[in-house]
């Protein structure tokens, strides 16, 4: 990778049309000044005084924003929301930033997904979470929905270039990305050999066919053995990602934190370093940053391991912005990869 091949890839974004296919929930921050606390005269217990509200797309959505920050040329987002306040902040969101919601369907009876994140602003302005309110769907996807859904995946195809699924929800069947639609996935990918299609599941990443794969290493190893291991090895690692290539039957982006990421088939793996970087971090949405970096790349043209490289110095500079799911510009990955001195040289 050289800063002229680096400079053809990102120049090609604004060409670029994509699709992100998923869990699109609200982030909806409220800063609390806890100096201007009351106490309830019926409980008798603390009030909280909210005096600022924030709110930007999240899961899915925060690989819209990424995307669109990079600059793809055309961005769809295929999902379900309520018929609730939530809602209409999310389509707010993302329609501030150019993306188009013609597959984002409304649902009645079901809720916006929302992540409430209570944040107490200190006396030196910084800014701490306090406990998190989830709102989230306690039931299975209505199957009026998910055949709408599976219906879309169609004619979705036929406009874009590339797909990235956000699976985020945990239960399974309560989210978009059903058994239902895996089916459907694998069936479009099939369908459509040329199309760029990357899954990042929470927690099913050894359910999908015929797609690329994008797990962190404890998500790879999960699949590979039914167990969460708060310690993995490389090797370990490599063997779960090369055994999740061969059962997709693409390549798979396994994410290593630091380390950064190798890129799996059934056969090889190429490590393509991380970058160090100095001072805190903030992990938060970096997965999901990666991913837009990665797919990006790839329908730009780039192989793998080059579309690794951007995914990489995306990451980098999203995890250094502190109390929010960050994004990267073109600019700053240029300026990334010019601090980088080498590193990627071989890829």
């Amino acid at each position: 990778m050289t800063p002229e091949r680096l400079d053809d890839i990102l120049s090609r974004f604004p060409e670029i049309s994509l699709a992100v296919v998923g869990d699109f929930f609200l982030d909806k921050y409220l800063i609390v000044d806890r100096a201007l606390s009351e106490t309830s005269l019926e409980t008798g217990k603390e009030v909280l005084q909210v005096v600022e509200i924030r709110h930007s797309p999240g899961a899915a959505g925060t690989v819209c924003n990424n995307l669109a920050a990079l600059g793809v040329g055309e961005l769809y987002a295929m999902g379900l929301v309520g018929e609730d306040g939530q809602g209409y902040e999310l389509r707010q969101g993302l329609e501030l930033r150019g993306v188009l919601l013609h597959y984002l369907r409304s649902v009645p009876d079901f809720f916006t997904p929302t992540y409430t994140k209570p944040m107490e602003r200190l006396a030196d302005g910084a800014e701490v979470e306090m406990n998190r309110i989830d709102i989230k769907n306690r039931r299975p996807l209505p199957e009026v929905a998910e055949a709408q859904m599976i219906d879309c995946l169609r004619e979705i195809s036929q406009r874009v270039q590339g797909v990235i699924v956000s699976d985020q929800v945990q239960e399974e069947g309560y989210g978009l990305i059903t058994a239902g639609m895996r089916s459907g996935l694998a069936r479009m990918a099939l369908e459509n050999p040329t199309l760029e299609v990357l899954v990042d599941s929470r927690t099913r990443i050894g359910l999908f066919h015929n797609v690329m794969l994008k797990p962190n290493q404890h998500e790879a190893v999960h699949a590979a053995t039914g167990d969460f291991r708060e310690q993995v090895t490389a090797e370990q690692a490599v063997q779960a990602g090369q055994g999740l290539s061969a059962h997709a039957s693409k390549p798979v982006f396994l994410t290593r934190g630091a380390e950064g990421i190798t890129v799996c088939t059934p056969d090889t793996a190429t490590p393509v370093l991380g970058i160090k970087l100095e001072g805190p971090l903030d992990i938060v949405g970096a997965g999901d940053s990666a991913n837009a970096g990665i797919m990006m790349a790839l329908a730009a043209g780039a192989s793998p391991a080059e579309a690794a490289v951007v995914g990489n110095l995306v990451a980098s500079i999203t995890v250094q912005q502190l109390g929010t799911t960050g994004t990267a510009t073109p600019a700053q990955v240029r300026a990334r990869f010019a601090e980088c001195e080498g590193l990627y040289a071989e890829v």
